[in-house]
């Protein structure tokens, strides 16, 4: 494996350390905030630091880059979590858990159809892909008996194909060969630009006295600078790096992180089922990433 791969799978790991863990974040700001606010201020800092970070305008070469742009903001930022949220609220969380960890499945379809440049679908991948999601199930539900619910499960079906479709997306912008945080940055902005409709829809509401205290202010910054702008910022180099299908891959690995996290912050216990759970994810997770 050279250098570059490395810090590919690196970044990747890194992203979904983070992403794994943000549940804690959004849990206690949904307290005080809606599901549409936290989305939306979590990536307005977001931006509002990459731009920080990096104030470099883009300059497009081609003007149907922009179309491409577009349609990753409304994929990845928009409709991924809007969908994903409004699917909770119809079924249970272990159902999204486990329907969202599919990603990684359409990705590789998706990739299969319409991207030459990405490696062939082997064996191992679709053995990894069944032995992950045995893991992801076992996590996911725990003992407790599955609950089908049409229009949520549904909705996390598209949450999780809409993902894949901004994986490929971003894929595609990693060719253009223009810098890693200056296409983020973009991708954010078409993001919350498609955001501002559903503001008004879901009765978005700005209340200044929740930004005072200390608890929403240092979660909300977590949400916004590191699971925003720091993993965005990875997720999309480590496409670039490994591709989309690799890199979905490691999709598999939040529940584990949200488990182990739980664990360690909420001191919650883990059972033997959850711990073969981690196992199967862990094993899917090499078998689909073993050349």
């Amino acid at each position: 494996m050279d250098k570059g791969t490395t810090t590919g799978h690196i970044t990747a790991l890194i992203t979904i350390a983070i992403w794994g863990t943000t549940f804690i974040s959004t849990k206690i700001l949904l307290t005080e905030f809606t599901p549409i606010e936290i989305l939306f201020y979590r990536f307005l800092l977001g931006l509002i630091v990459l731009i920080t970070v990096y104030p470099k305008r883009l300059k497009l070469r081609d003007k149907k880059q922009e179309i491409i742009f577009a349609a990753a903001g409304l994929c990845g930022i928009c409709l991924y979590y809007l969908l994903e949220n409004i699917a909770l609220t119809y079924t249970m969380a272990s159902n999204v858990g486990v329907i969202i960890s599919v990603a990684p499945f359409f990705t590789a379809v998706l990739s299969h159809l319409f991207m030459k440049t990405e490696e062939k679908l082997k064996v191992q991948f679709f053995v990894g892909f069944s032995v992950a999601m045995i893991g992801v199930c076992l996590i996911s539900f725990n003992g407790s008996k599955l609950n089908l619910n049409p229009i949520g499960d549904i909705l996390a079906i598209a949450a999780a194909f809409v993902w894949a479709v901004y994986s490929l997306l971003t894929r595609k912008i990693s060719s253009f060969g223009y810098h890693t945080i200056q296409t983020t940055r973009r991708i954010f902005v078409y993001g919350i630009i498609f955001m501002l409709p559903f503001l008004i829809i879901f009765d978005f509401n700005l209340n200044v006295q929740n930004f005072i205290k200390p608890e929403y202010t240092i979660n909300l910054s977590y949400l916004g600078i590191g699971a925003s702008a720091l993993c965005f910022v990875t997720w999309n180099y480590a496409v670039k790096i490994l591709g989309a299908v690799k890199t979905s891959v490691y999709i598999y690995m939040v529940p584990v992180i949200t488990v182990v996290t739980s664990v360690i912050v909420l001191k919650e216990t883990i059972t033997w089922m959850a711990m073969l759970g981690i196992g199967f994810t862990l094993i899917g997770l090499f078998l689909s990433e073993r050349r």
